[in-house]
C-alpha cells in the first residue's frame, strides 16, 4: 500500500548561537493510510521538529517529504497552506477551543475559514463529534463546560473537519488523567481505521503506546525502533 506520509532522508538544523543544532538527522518514516505510528522520546529529541517538517509547516535543510503523493519540496507557500489545510490535520497538545463556541460550533468555525457552505457542515460536524464520543447534549455546550477528556474529543473531530490524509497528533493525553489518557489513545487508534488516516502519534508517555500499529523512538535526531 501507498504510503499517505512519507519523509526520505530529512534533515532540518537551526542555528543554536555559534553552532548549529541538528534537530532531524536523515529521518526516513513512511505511514500508509489507516496505520497508527506512535514516535517516543524525551524533551528536546525532535519530536516536535518531526511534527512541524510533516506539517509541511517548515522546510528541512534536505530530504524529500511526501504528502498524499505530493512532494511538497517545490511547491509554493500558498499550494503548502492548500496542501496542508485540505490533507493534513493536526491535533495539538492543548485544544485550544475558542471559549464563546459550542463543540458543534468549533468545527463549523474550521469550514467558514475555508470558505466553505456552513449550514451543509453541521451534518458533518455533528456525525464527527457524535464518531469521537460527543453526545447531542454535549455538542451544545461550551470549552468550560466540558472535562478535559472531551475538550481533546473536540480537537480530534476538528482535526478531521477536512477529511485529511495525515492526522498528526502532539502529546494528546498531556493534560489527562491515566484513564481519560487511555481513552484518547483508544479513540485515536479508532478513528484511524475509521476514517482511513496515517495517523503519527507524538508522546513522552510509553504507557499508552500499545494502541499504536509500530511504535518508534526518537534520540537527538535519530528515528530508530525501539
Amino acid at each position: 500500500m501507498t504510503a499517505a506520509l512519507a519523509l526520505e532522508s530529512v534533515t532540518l538544523t537551526y542555528p543554536d548561537g555559534d553552532r548549529t543544532l541538528t534537530a532531524l538527522d536523515a529521518v526516513s518514516l513512511a505511514v500508509a493510510p489507516g496505520e497508527l505510528v506512535a514516535v517516543a522520546g524525551p524533551s528536546g529529541s525532535g519530536k516536535s521538529s518531526l511534527l512541524a517538517v510533516a506539517a509541511t509547516l517548515l522546510r528541512p535543510d534536505s530530504g524529500r517529504v511526501v504528502v498524499a503523493g505530493r512532494d511538497t519540496a517545490g511547491l509554493p507557500e500558498r499550494e503548502r497552506t492548500r496542501l496542508r489545510r485540505e490533507q493534513i490535520g493536526i491535533v495539538f497538545q492543548q485544544a485550544n477551543l475558542l471559549p464563546s463556541l459550542t463543540a458543534v460550533e468549533q468545527l463549523l468555525a474550521v469550514e467558514h475559514l475555508r470558505g466553505g457552505n456552513v449550514r451543509a457542515a453541521r451534518a458533518r460536524a455533528e456525525e464527527l463529534l457524535e464518531s469521537v464520543g460527543l453526545d447531542a447534549a454535549k455538542r451544545r455546550r461550551r470549552p468550560h463546560q466540558l472535562s478535559g477528556g472531551e475538550r481533546q474529543r473536540v480537537n480530534i473531530a476538528r482535526a478531521l473537519c477536512t477529511g485529511p490524509s495525515v492526522l498528526l497528533v502532539d502529546e494528546p493525553t498531556s493534560a489527562l488523567d491515566h484513564e481519560r489518557g487511555e481513552q484518547v489513545t483508544a479513540l485515536l487508534s479508532e478513528v484511524t481505521r475509521r476514517h482511513g488516516t496515517a495517523t503519527v502519534l507524538v508522546t513522552h508517555d510509553r504507557a499508552l503506546l500499545g494502541r499504536a500499529d509500530r511504535v518508534l523512538t526518537m534520540t537527538d535526531g535519530h528515528l530508530s525502533t525501539p
